[in-house]
């Protein structure tokens, strides 16, 4: 494969976000509508099925593979046919072992999760799917490297399309739980064929031992950062449901979902299109200076105001809607879980930068000290606490991105403080205003959406007198690369 130049990597990078930023919402506006639709044809505890044997699957995923696929998207040579082979056959050989494994243990999930027949079916047809999922890995691999994001965004809309009509046809026509069966094969039968029909790979089998290795040196500490975060994040749940009532774990959950929103919405797309976009420049370390900078900027220009907004305004939201009272308890969890995602808008693009420039081990090392902070101070900050020790070790634990940035500048040199002081003056005065705004949210929805008006017409005229010129700049930057 050819290496693309600066120029291209702006260009493509740019329209990857367009490209991501329509995706995400096209998937939210398909979903949603399928989701109203199938909560009139199906019955909470078919959904619960659905929803129980996915997070089982989702577990055995985390075995399925060892980061090579992250090792060829960072690799800074052109990648090879031998690299290819290698990468597949070593990714379907533990997805084959999962999916023998997942089958054999069938009958154990049935009696665990105490599914009937149709829902040991749904569980089969997951496992196929995964499979299935597997043989997309080195297409994708060749759109990520180079930066192909529009073309690779298509498979995932043919997916989720087919996912949600064959779901919704069938459930009108009172198939209960195989409504998921039929619309997760046919998901995983589509995103084969569109990715195959995009961006054609003749499937081949090999095994060379250098290039194994030179990917696994990459890739296993790669795949070691995401099983850690499944242990910081996802066990960590299943602790607080062992230890606190099932009320204050819902308390948790609502704060954590909303305040994390902006950066699910935003953060998600920039992390995708950085990663790559990152690799690619690594060898340039000032051109990757300015893409680093510049990622923080956009992250934390979007996402500030963003949860500004949500913790000014949500303890005058809740009246609005009589039944949002009973979440009045988790505000100040959400307060503190936001304060988390603002550190992360900032952590998160420089940790995807380390990783691009091979420094996988000391991010590594970074997850390992997060994964220990959060199970020592958690269960502490409970007891002191209660149910909102959780939110407040979470936003210590955060703040961490002091040290984050003292050991990116070991590797590169970059200046936070200027990308992120604007967009923190502007959002301070945003929030000013709000505050003293907030109030008329009690009238009713429209006062809601007055106020939110006025912050956001407030907080971008702010930005546009702090920072004229390098708004300016970056609008032409866009505009340019959008064109054809």
């Amino acid at each position: 494969m050819e290496e693309i130049d600066i120029e291209a990597v702006t260009k493509r990078s740019i329209r990857g976000v367009f490209a991501l930023v329509s995706r995400t919402f096209a998937i939210q506006v398909i979903g949603l509508i399928a989701n109203l639709l199938l909560t009139i044809f199906l019955s909470p505890s078919i959904f619960g099925v659905f929803f129980v044997v996915s997070a089982a699957i989702a577990f055995l995923s985390y075995f399925s593979d060892i980061g090579l696929a992250a090792a060829l998207i960072q690799k800074k040579e052109p990648i090879t046919e031998e690299e290819l082979k290698t990468t597949f056959t070593i990714q379907q050989i533990l997805v084959i072992t999962v999916v023998i494994v997942a089958l054999l243990i069938s009958g154990l999930v049935k009696n665990f999760y105490h599914l009937d027949s149709d829902g040991v079916l749904l569980f089969q047809a997951l496992v196929i799917s995964f499979f299935l999922s597997s043989l997309k890995t080195i297409p994708s691999i060749l759109m990520e490297r180079e930066l192909r994001f529009e073309k690779l965004v298509i498979p995932q809309i043919v997916e989720n399309l087919f996912f949600n009509v064959v779901a919704v046809v069938l459930a009108a026509k009172g198939f209960g739980v195989a409504s998921f069966t039929f619309a997760v094969l046919a998901r995983g039968i589509s995103g084969v064929i569109a990715i195959y029909i995009i961006n054609p790979w003749k499937i081949g089998l090999g095994l060379q031992k250098n290039a194994a290795k030179k990917l696994l040196s990459f890739g296993i500490p790669f795949q070691t950062n995401s099983f850690l975060a499944l242990i910081k994040d996802d066990l960590l749940i299943a602790y607080l449901g062992k230890v606190l009532p099932l009320a204050q774990v819902g308390y948790i959950g609502f704060a954590q979902k909303w305040a994390f929103v902006p950066l699910r919405l935003i953060m998600d797309n920039v992390i995708r299109i950085t990663f790559p976009s990152f690799s690619r420049l690594q060898e340039d370390k000032n051109i990757l200076r300015k893409a680093v900078e510049k990622s923080i900027f956009a992250a934390c220009f979007l996402i500030f105001p963003s949860l500004m907004g949500l913790v000014v305004l949500s303890p005058y939201f809740i009246h609005i809607i009589p039944k949002y009272i009973k979440w009045e308890p988790a505000i100040l969890s959400l307060a503190f879980f936001a304060l988390n995602a603002a550190f992360s808008s900032i952590s998160t693009p420089l940790t995807n930068a380390l990783s691009a420039i091979g420094k996988i081990k000391v991010t590594l090392y970074l997850m390992i000290f997060w994964t220990i902070a959060t199970w020592a101070l958690t269960p502490l900050f409970i007891v002191w606490f209660g149910f909102n020790g959780v939110a407040y070790a979470s936003a210590l634990i955060a703040s961490s991105v002091i040290l984050v940035i003292y050991v990116v500048k070991r590797f590169m040199e970059f200046s936070v403080l200027r990308v992120v002081l604007n967009p923190i003056i502007a959002t301070v005065i945003m929030g000013i205003v709000v505050y003293f705004l907030s109030p008329l949210v009690v009238k009713n929805i429209l006062t809601l959406f007055f106020v939110i008006g006025v912050g956001a017409v407030l907080y971008f005229l702010t930005m546009f007198a702090l920072a004229k010129n390098e708004i300016l700049a970056d609008i032409e930057l866009v505009r340019e690369n959008l064109k054809k």
